[in-house]
């Protein structure tokens, strides 16, 4: 599924870019390999793409989630805000990168209950919080708490719902299309 962009925006690519945006791109090329599509629309203002790669790299750094927590994380964002770029992007590193069961993965993206007890406390919590905004109330909270997880935990949904508000709010208005890499994770 593409989506139709918002915004009629033309992509900043390495071989245009200048300044801040180049330096980026061309750290995200030398990291990936390659420069994501999603990057390109972010560029076009170098500080959402900055703080995107500073929210995305502290988020992997320093909540204390798993691989496989932290694309439950994301993923969970992705499908809530309906960001179909996101979704591909994250189902294909939690199945080859992360960790991340078939069948978690499968429930992930379809919204659905997680067979790993862990995971679907993550994924429920996630959600709550993406769609309270913010405010999910003390027994969410509680439940979170009590699956095992802690403040650094909680907080660091409050990272990724920050990291993933960059990315799926710009690929909305960009109707980004999902990289060749992600294809096979498209959302139907």
């Amino acid at each position: 599924m593409t989506r139709e962009p918002l915004l009629e925006m033309s992509p900043t690519t390495l071989d245009v870019a200048e300044g801040e945006a180049q330096a980026l791109l061309s750290g995200a090329k030398a990291q990936l390999g390659f420069v994501p599509n999603m990057y390109t629309y972010m560029a076009n203002l170098p500080g959402v793409l900055s703080g995107y790669l500073s929210t995305y790299d502290s988020f992997r750094k320093t909540t204390g989630f798993t691989p496989a927590e932290q694309e439950t994380v994301f993923l969970t964002i992705s499908r809530v805000n309906g960001c179909t770029y996101c979704t591909a992007a994250h189902s294909m590193i939690a199945d080859k990168k992360s960790g991340v069961p078939a069948d978690s993965l499968a429930a992930l993206r379809e919204g659905g209950d997680l067979p790993d007890a862990k995971l679907d406390a993550v994924a429920k919590f996630t959600e709550a919080m993406v769609l309270s905004r913010g405010n999910p109330g003390k027994d969410a909270v509680d439940a979170f708490l009590a699956a095992g997880y802690g403040e650094q935990q909680v907080l660091g949904v409050v990272l990724g719902i920050a990291c993933k508000t960059f990315s799926n709010y710009v690929n909305h208005l960009a109707g980004t299309p999902v990289d060749d890499v992600f294809a096979p994770y498209k959302v139907a």
